[in-house]
C-alpha cells in the first residue's frame, strides 16, 4: 500500500461553490483510476483538512498526480483556493490494527 496525506488550509476568500464541485470531480475521478484503493476527508475545528488516499503502490499515486485533468485541478487550488497545503507520502507505512469482535 502507498499512502497519500494532503494537509491544507483553505484561503479565506475562496469561491466555495466551485472548490465544492473541483472536489467532488476529483474524488470521483480519483475513484476511477487504476489502483486506488481509499479516500476520506477529515476537517478540523479551525478549518484544516487532512485528506488521505490510499494506493496499491507508488506508480498508481505518481499516475494519479500526472493525470492531466488533476494536474490542472491542482494547479487551481494553489491559485484560488489553498492558503497552505503539506503533502506527505509514503510506501509500506507501519500499520497497527485493533477490532473489537
Amino acid at each position: 500500500m502507498f499512502l497519500v496525506v494532503f494537509r491544507n488550509s483553505k484561503r479565506a476568500d475562496i469561491d466555495a461553490q466551485a472548490y465544492s464541485r473541483d472536489a467532488d470531480a476529483m474524488e470521483a475521478l480519483a475513484r476511477s483510476q487504476p489502483g486506488f484503493i481509499s479516500f476520506k476527508s477529515y476537517a478540523s475545528e479551525d478549518g484544516e483538512v487532512i485528506a488521505l488516499s490510499e494506493w496499491e503502490d507508488e506508480a498508481s499515486a505518481q499516475a494519479w498526480g500526472r493525470q492531466a485533468e488533476h494536474a490542472t485541478v491542482q494547479g487551481r487550488g494553489r491559485a484560488d483556493y489553498y492558503q497552505d497545503y503539506t503533502l506527505f507520502a509514503c510506501d509500506s507505512p507501519r500499520i497497527h490494527r485493533f477490532e473489537r469482535s
